[in-house]
């Protein structure tokens, strides 16, 4: 390394074995296939929800008490799941969550979302909004630190360690969600935009300028009544589309470092918690920087893309966004 990678950022060094390569061709019956990866969505994700699509029904055969599953390749996969559950006696749902964090490749998953009503799991607006209607914050967030993560996401403390979260959004609807922002703007905040209903993403000083920051804005009196409030560095890109909140919010934080409620307290060893809860996801110093393509590659490769599909059916797309919006 540093190579480009499926989370939309360059790699830190590793030890990994090295393929040397002079040429790359193309021509049917390849050799050596290889997938294209970078920021959502390229090749490697229409792969992944294929996969996904295909295996969806065998879920439910190895893991009973999960009635649908889905990982969001915005995220690179790993970083964020739903799963709907039965919940056929109290607490049910999150002997589901160990279960689905005990299964093979879903073990690195970093945060799952859970609930036990029908949802179209695709739809992740309509899934947070459900979730956030629903979740007891001083009961349903679970933060279990101190244990592995993918070896690409640079989030936690060190390279292979970090935190996993869970939160549940159960039974009937416990609160009604505001749909606008009207109020006054807190102070230090430089942009703020409505994702969905509950769901605020907003903009501030920097990382490295204020790291305490998302933890101030969470006790923010102007902020109460709003469940979840993401606070990132392009504020109006990450709002502007699922694609782009989901790549910003859930590659660029951990579960036990940013993750600030309003309030929290001990109860029976279990940490509790009170919304607006804020989800720091500002570019921190140790992260990797994004990926970007090599202008003179993205020219040859405008340049014959008609020779590379001829028929004219495949849409060419951004080398530096994928099918991320870009800034407005």
């Amino acid at each position: 390394g540093p190579f480009g990678d499926h989370y939309g950022y360059y790699s830190l060094v590793h030890d990994y074995p090295v393929f040397h390569c002079q040429k790359i061709l193309r021509r049917k019956d390849a050799i050596c296939p290889a997938t294209v990866v970078g920021k959502p969505r390229q090749e490697d994700f229409f792969l992944g929800d294929y996969l996904q699509e295909m295996l969806s029904p065998l879920f439910p055969m190895v893991m009973p008490s999960v009635v649908d599953l889905w990982s969001y390749g915005e995220t690179g996969f790993h970083s964020l799941s739903a799963a709907v559950v039965k919940e056929r006696y109290g607490r049910e749902a999150m002997m589901s969550a160990f279960r689905i964090l005990g299964e093979g490749q879903l073990s690195l998953s970093k945060f799952l979302l859970l609930t036990d009503k029908k949802q179209d799991l695709k739809d992740f607006k309509s899934v947070l909004t459900h979730i956030l209607a629903r979740c007891h914050w001083e009961t349903d967030l679970f933060v279990f630190s101190n244990l592995s993560m993918d070896t690409l996401d640079y989030a936690g403390p060190e390279v292979n360690r970090g935190s996993k979260g869970v939160l549940m959004g159960l039974g009937e609807a416990v609160r009604d969600l505001p749909k606008a922002w009207d109020g006054e703007v807190p102070i230090g905040v430089e942009e703020i935009h409505v994702f969905s209903p509950g769901c605020l993403v907003v903009g501030g000083p920097n990382y490295e300028s204020d790291p305490n920051f998302a933890s101030n804005l969470a006790i923010d009196e102007r902020l109460k009544g709003w469940q979840l409030v993401v606070l990132c560095d392009r504020p109006k890109q990450a709002a502007a589309s699922s694609i782009n909140f989901l790549w910003t919010a859930f590659t660029r934080f951990e579960p036990a470092a940013d993750l600030h409620p309003s309030k929290s307290w001990v109860h029976r060893n279990h940490i509790c918690y009170e919304a607006p809860v804020v989800l720091d996801a500002r570019m921190k110093p140790w992260y990797p920087k994004e990926v970007f393509c090599d202008p003179d590659i993205a020219k040859l490769v405008e340049r014959r893309w008609r020779e590379y599909f001829p028929e004219g059916k495949v849409e060419m797309g951004s080398s530096d966004l994928g099918h991320l919006t870009p800034d407005l």
